[in-house]
């Protein structure tokens, strides 16, 4: 039995064209409910003031369910306790805001992230995902607050291209220009993703994840980031910056959140990098 040469020319012209053109990319839309589950709102809670609840920032909610990444940079540094006000996270539902009261459980200053223990039930975590696969030119989102309390406690997301791997320090044309800050950072000038994308004050500490599959690859960083790759410029830009999730992976671990081991709810939701390869973005 002949094969008909039509049908024949048909599969062959099929299968070229899969291997140029790729498959369609998920629809975004199809994983913003998950995404918006796990993102919060980071401020602060005060029974007796007028708004109670002060927004300062995003994060997003990890490992057990009952953690959340942020900035530490959104963390105040005073706050009045003795009054009643309390670092809290908001988390916005079906039936409105839910204000979970938080702690600090963990940091890393020199990456400036910050994970808080919440109370309450556990919360569906994001995935991360592996941050040294994330290529320059591939098209990411993130998830937050842009402008905080001015524009309410809905969280708006952005597409972002990954426009360049680089340094954060950037050594300066003019000595003069070096600080104390800048010149520690020089001894470690880890690389960070830089964004074609514009985040607001209240975008701090939002994920940056893939649109297929959710996966963070890092957390969004303008306030530390610009004060060591823009500190020449008289008019910051607008570029935005995020800290890769490999650093989060390491808060994590140190904060007994995560095992290499594989077992707890905390590993399961973490994707983790095949070989050692933590060095490339150091």
């Amino acid at each position: 039995m002949h094969a008909n040469p039509v049908r024949l020319l048909t599969a062959c012209l099929c299968i070229s064209l899969s291997a140029i053109f790729p498959a369609a990319h998920a629809d975004i839309s199809d994983i913003l409910p998950r995404v918006k589950t796990s993102v919060a709102g980071v401020g602060t809670f005060h029974p007796l003031r007028t708004p109670r609840m002060k927004l300062l920032g995003t994060g997003f909610v990890v490992a057990d369910g009952r953690h959340v990444i942020t900035n530490a940079h959104v963390a105040p540094v005073q706050m009045e306790t003795e009054k009643g006000e309390t670092l809290a996270v908001f988390f916005r539902g079906a039936d409105g805001v839910n204000v979970r009261k938080a702690e600090k459980a963990a940091s890393d200053v020199e990456h400036d992230l910050l994970v808080l223990r919440i109370e309450g039930e556990a919360v569906p975590p994001m995935r991360l995902g592996d941050s040294e696969l994330a290529r320059e030119g591939r098209v990411y989102y993130f998830t937050g607050f842009p402008i905080g309390a001015a524009l309410g406690l809905y969280p708006a997301t952005h597409r972002a291209g990954l426009a360049a791997i680089a340094p954060i320090y950037t050594p300066p044309p003019d000595a003069r220009n070096l600080t104390a800050k800048l010149i520690k950072r020089a001894d470690n000038p880890f690389l960070m993703f830089q964004l074609d994308a514009t985040a607001y004050p209240g975008n701090s500490g939002s994920p940056l994840y893939d649109g297929d599959s959710g996966a963070v690859i890092g957390v969004i960083n303008s306030v530390f980031v610009k004060g060591a790759k823009e500190n020449v410029l008289r008019d910051p830009s607008g570029i935005t910056y995020a800290i890769p999730a490999i650093y989060v992976r390491d808060l994590l671990e140190k904060a007994g959140l995560a095992t290499k081991g594989g077992s707890g709810a905390a590993s399961d939701e973490i994707d983790r990098p095949s070989g050692n390869t933590r060095e490339k973005r150091r």
